[in-house]
């Protein structure tokens, strides 16, 4: 399949450039979608972060290079963008168990991680509901976040933002912003940058911003919704794996460049029956 070849080319890009810089919105063109996007799309169907597997990978390859050449351990280092050798070390040892010195030996044990590829396998073992809606541009108010791109440290800080979101107790006034669909509070990945994400949690509105919250214009697009039930965030978190693994490979859509939206309504979020949306962006291939 054509997206999963794209896929394929973006690792091809990773391996031609493991002793040089690699760039996150290089990959996510490759991949024909935003960086955002490839960054989540890349952990999901591979189970490891993007930056994890290029950091396993330099380490491989470093480890080939200490048994087979004759280069100083500090001239490796710098090749596989370690600006210290006490960087270096710390690293290899995470990986390897032993110090890059301890691997010039002959004889010693050593860790490989070879290069992924990815293919499909479709198990359609559990339905997913789902309705494909187009929209006008719409606006969104709420508080925002701004989380660094490069790292796959911006999902960990998102739950942190709500709860401290939720600890401010300005939901409420968010709340009663809504009077627009979606009707529920949201939280929208504005992740179309190269260097970072916006994360909004907000409401869909034609109200102005109240002071102290921020405004963003959502572009129209066509949209796959789809229904998520299950105890948070969990359910969520599977649905959106299931959504990137099984349904978009097979749908005929592809990413669009707008935000990630999740619609949260009211309920209790830790019972098995609490049903939210995920809206993702798509356009037809």
């Amino acid at each position: 399949m054509e997206w999963i070849s794209r896929l394929n080319e973006a690792v091809d890009y990773i391996e031609e450039n493991l002793d040089k810089e690699i760039s996150h919105a290089k990959l996510a063109q490759i991949a024909c979608c935003s960086t955002f996007h490839f960054i989540r799309m890349f952990s999901y169907i591979a189970d490891v972060p993007l930056s994890e597997y290029i950091r396993r990978r330099r380490l491989t390859i470093a480890a080939f290079d200490l048994q087979t050449g004759n280069d100083k351990i500090i001239d490796i280092a710098l090749k596989y963008g370690y600006d210290s050798p006490t960087a270096f070390n710390r690293a290899f040892q995470n990986v390897h168990g032993i110090s890059p010195t301890a691997a010039k030996r002959q004889g010693v044990s050593l860790k490989a991680y070879p290069r992924i590829s990815f293919k499909i396998t479709i198990k359609g073992d559990s339905e997913m509901n789902y309705k494909i809606v187009t929209k006008e541009a719409f606006k969104i108010v709420g508080v925002k976040e701004n989380f660094s791109m490069n790292s796959e440290e911006c999902f960990a800080k998102v739950p942190v933002f709500w709860q401290e979101t939720i600890q401010s107790g300005v939901i409420p006034s968010i709340l009663e912003l809504i009077n627009c669909e979606p009707y529920g509070l949201l939280g929208a990945s504005t992740g179309i940058y190269d260097k970072e994400i916006a994360y909004y949690i907000a409401a869909s509105t034609d109200k102005e911003a109240p002071d102290g919250m921020e405004e963003y214009l959502v572009p129209a697009c066509t949209w796959a919704v789809f229904e998520c039930i299950g105890a948070m965030p969990h359910a969520i978190q599977e649905l959106q794996k299931r959504i990137i693994t099984e349904w978009l490979p097979t749908s005929g859509y592809e990413y669009a460049s707008a935000p990630d939206i999740e619609v949260y309504f009211e309920g209790d979020q830790q019972a098995a029956d609490y049903k939210c949306e995920v809206w993702l962006p798509v356009i037809k291939k």
